[in-house]
């Protein structure tokens, strides 16, 4: 979820997770490949991770193939970015 205080269901709720270190959102459980990874979410770390979750980091637990086409990934950190603030 994106909203302030919104559930963390199939992964974290992201309000306000750019300049977040990666795997510190209260109420989730990360795997210790994120948590450890050193990772602090910007447009360029969220964009590689989204590109290809398991080669960025891994170890994740992300059930999630990435997204290959530049173009629908510029879109998707965009949205999240205005999204999540």
């Amino acid at each position: 979820t994106l909203d302030k205080g919104g559930a963390s269901i199939a992964g974290p709720n992201l309000n306000g997770v750019f300049g977040r270190k990666a795997g510190t959102a209260e109420g989730y459980e990360f795997s210790e490949a994120l948590s450890k990874s050193g990772i602090v979410w910007n447009e360029a770390t969220m964009a590689e991770y989204n590109r290809d979750p398991k080669g960025k980091v891994p170890g994740t637990k992300m059930v999630f193939n990435g997204i290959k086409q530049p173009a629908q990934l510029a879109d998707l950190v965009a949205y999240l970015k205005q999204a999540t603030q």
